[in-house]
């Protein structure tokens, strides 16, 4: 029984060599996978089927007198039997594929072992698929697992043959040469399969780990090489931006050669062929068009493919990576390779990654971009609105002026064009220093003097050291102008407005209050938060100031209305202290 064990061994190491083999077949990794249908599993039953029969023919021939190792064993004597390896194939396969492939590769193998005839021809060949469908539900209870682990499959291995053994003592006759044979073969068999099968989930558990280890680097590569060349992209397909990336690619990715195109040119060549595939040269050719139209990724696996008329060439293959952004195709990156052998999966995972994740990386960035337009283009429409007001109640002043006093209308008119001037260079901006905004408010109080020179006064108080801070600009005028209108409206004398700018923790606090007559409870708390109707206007005002503010300083900037005690209104907000380079 020792040497019959030695030598099952040494049929097992031939037998786990062919199985490292079938682990490297990709048919074999769907398996893996578990993308199971009614087709792949006809597949994946002959397959494992024939690992049976290779199980079959790596057995030795025992009788009740001796036991012979010959290969290519075709067909058994009434007295005996092979002591084989054929349940390793069928219980894999019920293990990985699941009931039906663990019957179908039994079935196969079954028919196999009976057609060689022998004593125990029946129950041997009963048993097979019966251990097959029995591993694929017990594969059930482990479902969780990608791969069965060796520990539980080894567990399970030890039931395979100890079935068979059981079947060949029930159906098998004369009873003596079944004990006998038994005897011999039973534990060498139990031990051999067990093993063996622990050995080949080992097998596939490794070959899943270096897939997944090749995967992991691929996918860290591909967004080492997207993060290096995205700053260049992102400033848009110029000579320049794809010079830099067609650089950083073919120094990444080990190509021949590397192109990057907009949809008309190439814009930059790195590597052979770059004395006549040159810069400006016009692309054209049917896979360059069906890629910049389809947004697929492409192989070219000749130079006519890729539209090349250059005979001595060095270019023969290609892979065409569109540059996707805001799901239109805007360019190409093309890595050549010498030969079309050196397009392997690695090359076009690689390739299918660094698609995806540029487009991906150009679409958000895109997005931003029109966010920020869009924004900008919402604070323009809100500077927009409050200006027209001040400037029609001013000239409506000068017209007035101009019959009463024009010397006096002809100040208020230069007055005028300074405010309008100095606004509309604060305005191109999104924000401003204090300091600007201050001399912005003077400019505006130099007009109001002349239109309320009796009405009130105001006074401004400024503490050292905030005028770098920044603010969103025509922000304090609005809030002057509306306690003029609004907060004085019926005070024809004795009107005052304090506006104070100190630091606080951090911050710059600006508080304007008058001693008018106030705002009445209805309206303030929704003051600034949303349009207000009002005798004068629309109140619009001061809700797009609290608009902008939010919008630039962030929620702790919001405009806060009360009453005072004794009469009048306080507004107050906070902006940061820091200056802020990016604004």
């Amino acid at each position: 029984m020792d040497n019959l064990t030695i030598m099952l061994i040494e049929r097992m190491g031939i037998l786990l060599t062919f199985a490292f083999i079938i682990t490297r077949i990709p048919l074999f990794r769907q398996v893996l996978d578990r993308e199971i249908h009614v087709g792949t599993s006809i597949v994946y039953s002959v397959m494992f089927g024939l690992f049976g029969i290779a199980g079959t023919y790596a057995g030795i021939v025992v009788n009740e007198q001796s036991y012979m190792p010959a290969f290519w064993i075709f067909s058994l004597d009434e007295e005996e039997m092979i002591a084989n390896s054929t349940l390793v194939g069928v219980v894999i396969g019920g293990l990985l594929g699941g009931p039906l492939v663990g019957l179908g590769a039994g079935v196969i193998a079954g028919v196999h072992v009976y057609g060689m005839g022998g004593f125990a021809a029946v129950p041997v060949g009963l048993s097979i698929p019966i251990t097959g469908l029995l591993a694929g539900y017990v594969a059930r209870f482990f479902s969780q697992e990608r791969v069965i682990s060796p520990s539980k499959a080894l567990f399970i291995g030890m039931f395979a043959p100890v079935i068979q053994m059981s079947f060949i003592l029930i159906f098998s006759g004369p009873p003596e040469l079944v004990r006998t044979v038994v005897n011999v073969v039973g534990i060498p068999m139990v031990l051999t399969n067990s093993i063996s099968i622990a050995i080949f989930t080992t097998m596939i558990q490794i070959a899943l780990k270096e897939e997944e280890r090749t995967a992991a680097l691929e996918a860290e590569r591909a967004f080492t090489i997207a993060e290096r060349i995205l700053p260049h992209l992102k400033m848009g397909l110029t000579p320049q931006t794809a010079q830099a990336a067609a650089l950083l690619l073919q120094h990444e990715v080990n190509a021949a050669a590397v192109a990057v195109t907009n949809r008309e040119q190439i814009l930059a060549h790195v590597g052979a062929g770059g004395d006549h595939h040159l810069p400006g040269d016009a692309i054209h050719g049917e896979l360059n068009m069906r890629v910049l139209y389809s947004g697929a990724i492409e192989k070219g696996l000749n130079r006519e493919v890729l539209s090349c008329t250059k005979k001595n060439c060095p270019l023969q293959a290609a892979i065409l990576v569109p540059i996707r952004e805001g799901g239109s195709v805007v360019g190409l990156i093309k890595l050549y390779f010498r030969r079309p052998q050196q397009i392997g999966k690695v090359q076009e995972a690689l390739a299918k990654g660094l698609s995806n994740l540029l487009s991906n990386q150009l679409t958000l960035a895109l997005t931003e971009k029109m966010k920020s337009l869009m924004k900008d283009a919402e604070l323009r429409m809100l500077q927009a609105q409050i200006h027209p007001h001040f400037l029609f109640n001013t000239l409506n002043s000068i017209v007035t002026l101009t019959r009463i006093d024009p010397q006096l209308a002809r100040h208020m008119t230069i007055q005028l064009g300074t405010f309008m001037r100095l606004n509309l260079k604060l305005t191109s901006s999104q924000l401003v220093t204090v300091g600007q905004e201050l001399d912005h408010l003077n400019a505006y109080l130099e007009i109001i003097k002349i239109r309320f020179s009796e009405q009130f006064a105001v006074h401004c108080h400024v503490d050292e050291g905030v005028e770098e801070a920044l603010i969103p600009p025509g922000t304090i005028q609005p809030l002057i102008e509306n306690s003029i209108h609004h907060g004085l409206r019926d005070m024809p004398t004795g009107g005052e407005i304090t506006l104070r700018v100190t630091k606080e923790s951090g911050l710059v606090k600006f508080t304007i209050e008058d001693n008018g007559a106030g705002i009445p409870q209805a309206k303030l708390a929704r003051l600034g938060k949303v349009p207000t109707e009002s005798k004068d206007g629309n109140g619009i005002g001061v809700h797009n100031v609290n608009q902008r503010l939010v919008s630039l300083r962030g929620p702790d900037a919001e405009l806060i209305y009360f009453n005072r005690p004794e009469g009048g209104c306080v507004v107050t907000f906070c902006i940061p202290l820091q200056k802020e380079e990016s604004a």
